[in-house]
């Protein structure tokens, strides 16, 4: 059946199509909607015999996936390019003992980087791993690769990365898809015991490393030989026909390759508007990067003078194409990031690449000056415009309404006072937490970190509290390790453990603390406070961070205990909840004191200046969205002349909230 599709949609439903019996991994925009998406077909019975779960990180979900492997079953694992560091420690050591059931990782990168710390480039890691990766430029192609992934994983008996990013995860396009989907099965006789392959001893990781090398040799061979893999590195000529007597090249990998097509388009159109010939060029979409297809970029650059290389985040092409013409001997130059003609970080754009074009192919200028000769002469030009670049304002994300994270960080900020202190955040909704006015996040590394780096601070700066701040998800994603190091150690360290139950910065997933798993059934959640004391935390708090006096007073507490301590804020994110009807100020109340804005920053409140009241006077009031309030009523507690008021109920009788 047809279905317009998002990226990552279509590669759930190519991994499903190619017979996947187990998906696992761990949420991380982009990446997120693939397991979601094999989780609610299974859950509608079309996608059969599959098993698909959230694991508590990603290292746990390759290590499943590879168990699951060598006995024979083909697996899909997911997560972001962050994600990768954690699972590669599994990854390094699995690509030596080698691969039974197809093993296929998608490993969306993510330029910006829009929702990530770094820019990080899973190309360089598939080299740094030995572990072949495709490189999708479009939602149909990540469709296709995924597909082919898992034969060529089985075929050369390796993980196989396919490196989608945010645009090509993102985008969508209409599929012709299966309505039902069986898993392979697994071959009856399941795990073959065979000591002398299945375990990584130092000698046979020294013959897997020979029988490494061997299959990449082989697989560059094939990405430029055989089908399907020749069509993901197909290359063309501008003007058609002109492909031997261009001397200027055009190679890009990924999305660009897309952006690329449409801008060489765009550059030839403006000269054909303006009477000038465009110099004749080829064009190459490199969709299998490593290992690099050497034969098809030798017949793609016979005769060419310059390359010019278009690719995001890492110069991944662009270094194998310098030392390619290096060994070669070849003659052309190679232009990209490396020689300032090419972006050196974030996203690429259309209008970017095609002025980059322009340029390289010496047009720069020429077209404008010829345009505007053309105007001038009165000659009416149609088509494409040069457009100019807008000025937007920056809107800088800040925690949603309503949020719970606003009360647990107010309530540390008002139990420590004028007390010294590093507040060490993590990954997550609340790192937001460093944001005017709450202020209340100095650091923030990668997950789990927070914990331990706390720890450091207690140990090297001794005179301030070191404070940690972790999410549900994140504490049994990678926090528990930093716990046990803390009570083991004796740090003076205290958590705030911020449980809002469930995984929100990525989509609202379920984690251990939930118990509820993708398979359908609830497990029994696995308690924060449990997993705390049996990690050595013996002085544990709970509060509610939308109760302000309660939090403080917790936070109080365990902040003034010398040893590890932590405080549990539980409060369920605002996407899972029915929101109360909203506050309203009073403007016969209000003073104009700006307390509310300026203590907790919630979006839902904003200052009218040309309001007055008997208390205010000129200086203005508080206003509330309406369409933004969730009636969490923290700024209710927080106004010192309670003029911020809860609607009365019905059952109150006309009595104040």
């Amino acid at each position: 059946m047809k279905k317009l599709l998002m990226g990552n949609e279509a590669m759930a439903h190519a991994a499903l199509e190619a017979g996947v019996r187990v998906v696992a991994g761990y949420p991380g925009t982009p990446s997120s909607e693939i397991v979601e998406t094999v989780a609610r077909l299974h859950a509608a019975g079309s996608a059969k015999g599959v098993h698909v779960e959230w694991s508590t990180n990603e290292k746990v979900a390759l290590e499943l996936l590879f168990g699951a492997s060598l006995a024979g079953a083909r697996g899909l694992f997911t997560c972001k390019q962050m994600g990768l560091n954690v699972a590669s420690d599994a990854l390094m050591s699995l690509n030596y003992v080698s691969v039974r059931g197809g093993l296929v990782l998608v490993v969306a990168d993510d330029p910006g980087p829009i929702s990530s710390q770094t820019e990080q480039d899973t190309r360089r890691f598939a080299a740094f791993a030995k572990v072949p990766v495709l490189d999708p430029a479009t939602p149909e192609q990540a469709f296709d690769m995924v597909k082919v992934a898992f034969d060529l994983s089985e075929r050369f008996h390796t993980p196989v990365i396919v490196r989608p990013t945010t645009r090509v995860d993102h985008a969508s396009a209409f599929f012709e898809v299966a309505e039902q989907t069986e898993a392979l099965p697994v071959p009856d006789e399941g795990f073959e015991r065979d000591v002398s392959k299945w375990v990584i001893f130092p000698r046979r990781a020294f013959q897997a490393h020979g029988e490494i090398n061997e299959r990449l040799r082989a697989m560059a061979g094939a990405f430029s030989q055989e089908e399907p893999f020749a069509s993901f590195n197909e290359s063309f000529a501008m003007p058609q026909g002109q492909f031997d007597a261009a001397t200027f090249g055009i190679v890009a990998g990924g999305i660009s390759a897309a952006y690329a097509r449409e801008a060489l388009r765009m550059v030839a159109q403006r000269a054909e508007q303006a009477g000038l010939a465009l110099p004749a060029c080829r064009f190459m979409q490199v969709g299998t990067p490593y290992p690099f297809p050497h034969e098809a970029m030798a017949r793609f650059s016979v005769g060419l003078s310059d390359v010019l290389v278009i690719e995001e985040l890492d110069y991944v092409l662009e270094d194998e194409l310098v030392k390619f013409a290096g060994r070669t001997h070849a003659a052309f130059n190679v232009h990209g990031k490396l020689t300032g003609d090419a972006r050196d970080r974030g996203e690429n754009d259309v209008d970017d690449i095609a002025a980059r074009i322009e340029r390289f192919l010496g047009l720069s200028g020429r077209l404008r000056l010829r345009r505007r000769e053309m105007i001038e002469r009165g000659e009416v030009v149609q088509g494409i415009e040069y457009p100019e670049a807008d000025s937007l304002p920056v809107r800088p994300p800040v925690l949603c309404p309503g949020c719970p994270h606003r009360g647990s960080f107010y309530a540390v900020k008002q139990a420590l006072r004028k007390t010294p202190a590093v507040l060490c955040g993590d990954i997550g909704c609340y790192t937001l937490g460093n944001a005017q006015p709450l202020d209340a996040v100095d650091t923030c590394l990668c997950m789990g970190a927070g914990v331990t780096m706390a720890q450091g601070f207690s140990v090297a700066d001794p005179d301030k509290k070191a404070v940690a701040f972790i999410g549900d998800s994140t504490f049994f994603a990678s926090g528990m390790t930093g716990l046990a190091n803390a009570a083991y150690n004796g740090h003076d360290i205290t958590v705030m453990v911020l449980d809002n139950a469930t995984t929100a910065m990525t989509g609202s997933q379920p984690h251990p603390g939930t118990g509820q798993t993708l398979m359908g059934p609830k497990n029994e959640p696995l308690s924060i406070e449990g997993v705390l004391a049996a990690n050595g935390f013996l002085h544990v708090y709970h509060a509610n961070p939308l109760d302000k006096d309660a939090s403080i007073v917790a936070a109080k507490a365990a902040i003034a205990f010398e040893g590890p301590s932590a405080v549990i804020f539980e409060s369920p994110c605002i996407q899972l909840i029915t929101p109360d009807a909203p506050v309203s100020v009073d403007a016969q109340k209000c003073t104009g004191c700006k307390k509310c804005i300026t203590e907790i920053g919630c979006p839902g409140i904003s200052f009218d200046p040309h309001a007055a009241g008997p208390n205010s006077g000129s200086r203005g009031q508080a206003v509330i969205d309406t369409a933004l309030c969730n009636g969490c009523d923290l700024c209710v507690q927080v106004c010192p002349f309670k003029a911020i008021e809860c609607p009365v109920s019905p059952e109150e009788g006309g009595q104040d909230a």
